[in-house]
């Protein structure tokens, strides 16, 4: 059954889901990125640029999304923020340079956010498959939380927070991809991410890293 682009520019494939009592979203939700909403900025239709934040904890660590930052999602299709936002008013700054904004949530969101935004998302961007979730628990737990997470989706990148260490690693088929934090002033060093998506030649298999260049950015 087709379906038609919401006001956020992504098409869902999955029934909606409503918030249970602890205001978090159960399961997932599949979407796929509606290229003919995006304006992408190297004016190709087969290569989107994707800007990554993650464990801004506003206000809590700092007052507003770093200036630097902003000025380099200037130049993305799409902006991930993987969770740990604290409040919605960080999605209004990252709104105010890109208007494509895709979030899940973080165990450290306000009951506004948890309302708002799901635990996990499985995104379909030119041929790749993209999983998105905070991550829970030991940092050095995290990969394998997350394998387990989205076993059955076939993903080929893992986008994740949660740990405020940046990560950018294949592990098997998979890579595994955390910005780091922007704001928290007593990691080793603040930093956010930059993703490079081409599209997905047919034929190669589930796993595979063509098309897909991925940077931390330490600011």
């Amino acid at each position: 059954m087709s379906h038609k682009p919401q006001g956020n520019g992504l098409a869902s494939n999955s029934q909606s889901h409503k918030p249970q009592g602890n205001g978090l979203v159960s399961g997932s939700q599949n979407q796929v990125i509606d290229f003919s909403k995006i304006n992408n900025s190297s004016g190709q239709v087969n290569s989107i640029r994707i800007g990554i934040i993650s464990d801004t904890h506003i206000p809590d660590r700092d007052g507003h999304v770093p200036g630097v930052v902003l000025d380099a999602f200037k130049q993305v299709d799409l902006i991930i923020h993987a969770g740990d936002i604290v409040s919605l008013g960080v999605i209004d700054e990252l709104k105010s340079v890109c208007s494509k904004v895709v979030v899940v949530v973080g165990n450290m969101d306000q009951e506004a956010v948890r309302k708002k935004y799901p635990v996990k998302l499985v995104l379909e961007i030119l041929g790749h498959k993209v999983g998105l979730m905070h991550g829970s628990g030991p940092a050095l737990n995290l990969p394998e939380l997350l394998k387990d997470a989205f076993k059955e989706d076939d993903c080929d990148l893992i986008i994740f927070g949660h740990s405020h260490k940046p990560m950018n690693e294949r592990i098997g088929v998979v890579l595994f991809f955390n910005p780091g934090s922007a704001t928290d002033l007593t990691a080793l060093y603040n930093s956010y991410g930059i993703i490079e998506l081409k599209e997905r030649l047919a034929g190669l298999p589930v796993g595979s890293q063509s098309g897909i260049e991925a940077k931390v950015i330490k600011i």
